[in-house]
């Protein structure tokens, strides 16, 4: 799997860390983020489909 980096701001990494952990709801950091892109995408697509820009 190929790795990215990032820079992040602090407030925006302190706020992911309150859901990532042990009884949380999310394992770890690259857990949640590749979560928040994967739901970016999808609707990302669903705004496309609504203006017919998604080929199918």
């Amino acid at each position: 799997m190929p790795k990215v980096s990032l820079d992040i701001p602090q407030e925006l990494l302190d706020d992911l860390n309150k859901h990532v952990g042990d009884n949380k709801k999310f394992v770890t950091q690259a857990d949640a983020i590749r979560t928040a892109v994967r739901k970016m995408l999808d609707q990302l697509d669903n705004i496309d489909r609504r203006h017919g820009r998604l080929d199918e």
